[in-house]
């Protein structure tokens, strides 16, 4: 494929969830083998393998389950990361573990991607562990999810199956929060549907897999309305240049455009917006840009870039579900430090409102979180934080909490909103605090 070419196709991040033996391995092989996108070295090292094993037919799992514990029991642990294109679109795949233990790694490899892949084994139907991996992928406010049900073979290409499971997914799907849902029939180890359509089920007029990924409209899953941009760097080669790098988060901007400088309230205009391949007359999420103001304001790393009349919300009390990620539980009224966008501050954990069964998604009681629960807690912090509900801004709805001691990350948090009691008036709330 010509590089210059490539360069400008549109990249999808996909990740894949499904219980345990649903087959998320040897269907990310198929679309790796069918789609052409295999190197020479792994082609040959699948056939060595099949040599080895003595198995008539080469196993596309072994592409993705890197890990030695994986390929002897048979299973994924760790998030396996793919990449592979075609002349429609490039693809980033994110292989997550279906086991209830390795919630953390389905959230990591979940957390930046445009689409999930849901897989139900046809012979099984809608487990405890599907409506699971789709209430997760609902919580991350994945935009738009395929439900493959595998082993159509296995099943004998069965119509009343696949449209009952369809319909129990369809029925469960409606309390949840997805944009898009797109239910396909295939068979991973046949190939059925998965690059090419299968001749097995007539019945099914709906698009391939492959076709579908190369197809669904993502350019609409950036928020272009609410313009953001967390400073990550001031750039200061000599006294006549003071320009502020970062990636826009959300939103557009145009040179000559107002903008408002948090925390400090300050004003000003866009003088020149700057890349690696020359000057923009304006830019927009998700590019990396460095601005240039008319003005001599009170900007450095940790401030934000707004718009005067679009304003983030402003708050020392967050109010987050989280998704805890360390053997070292959760404990209320315990400090960490929180990243958020381009800033680092304290907090503490003030309460634990309660935490998910992500079963049931029956709320419990409890007075801590272990490792891979998920729950809903109330955040001070030391310093104000600008964000946006997570539903709207993905970017600046989204942080991390460390430990001080370690540098180790203990959560992954979806900021819900300022916590509705503790809501400050703007002048408040931009004088630094916290107490803690």
């Amino acid at each position: 494929m010509n590089t210059a070419l490539h360069s400008d196709i549109e990249l999808l991040r996909f990740t894949t969830a499904g219980s345990v033996d649903d087959g998320k391995s040897t269907l990310i092989g198929r679309l790796l083998y069918d789609s052409k996108s295999i190197f020479e070295d792994q082609m040959e090292a699948l056939e060595r393998s099949r040599d080895i094993t003595g198995e008539g037919s080469i196993n596309l799992a072994n592409l993705t389950d890197g890990l030695r514990a994986e390929r002897e029991q048979g299973i994924t642990i760790d998030v396996a990361y793919r990449y592979f294109a075609t002349q429609k679109r490039k693809f980033i795949i994110a292989d997550t573990p279906g086991h209830e233990q390795y919630t953390r790694n389905m959230v990591t490899g979940a957390s930046t991607a445009n689409l999930a892949i849901v897989l139900i084994d046809a012979r099984k139907g809608v487990l405890v562990q599907s409506r699971r991996h789709a209430f997760l992928a609902s919580l991350l406010q994945i935009p738009h999810v395929v439900v493959a049900v595998n082993k159509m073979d296995s099943v004998q290409y069965s119509q009343d199956i696949f449209e009952t499971i369809s319909r129990e997914f369809a029925d469960f799907a409606a309390k949840l929060s997805f944009k898009d849902l797109q239910i396909i029939p295939i068979s991973a180890l046949e190939g059925d549907n998965v690059v090419d359509r299968s001749g097995r089920m007539p019945w099914y007029q709906g698009p391939t897999l492959l076709h579908h990924l190369e197809h669904v409209h993502i350019a609409a899953d950036h928020n272009l309305v609410d313009f953001r941009f967390p400073v990550q760097f001031v750039i200061r080669p000599d006294m006549d240049f003071r320009g502020f790098a970062g990636q826009i988060a959300s939103g557009v901007i145009r040179v000559g455009d107002e903008i408002v400088s948090l925390p400090s309230k300050r004003s000003s205009r866009v003088r020149r917006i700057y890349t690696y391949d020359g000057d923009l007359e304006y830019a927009f999420a998700p590019q990396s840009v460095t601005i240039t103001l008319e003005d001599e304001i009170d900007v450095s790393r940790g401030c934000m870039l707004v718009r005067p009349g679009n304003l983030p919300e402003i708050s020392q009390e967050i109010e987050a579900s989280v998704c805890w990620m360390h053997e070292h539980p959760m404990q209320v009224n315990r400090k960490y430090m929180l990243k958020h966008a381009s800033q680092t501050v304290r907090c503490m954990v003030s309460r634990l409102e309660y935490r998910i069964n992500v079963n049931t998604l029956h709320r419990e009681q409890s007075s801590h979180l272990d490792l891979n629960e998920i729950g809903k807690i109330f955040l001070r912090t030391a310093k104000p934080l600008f964000f946006d509900d997570y539903k709207v801004n993905r970017e600046t709805g989204s942080f991390i909490l460390i430990d001080e001691a370690t540098n180790a990350t203990m959560a992954s948090g979806m900021i819900r909103g300022p916590h509705r009691e503790a809501r400050l008036p703007l002048e408040e709330v931009l004088v630094e605090g916290g107490g803690i």
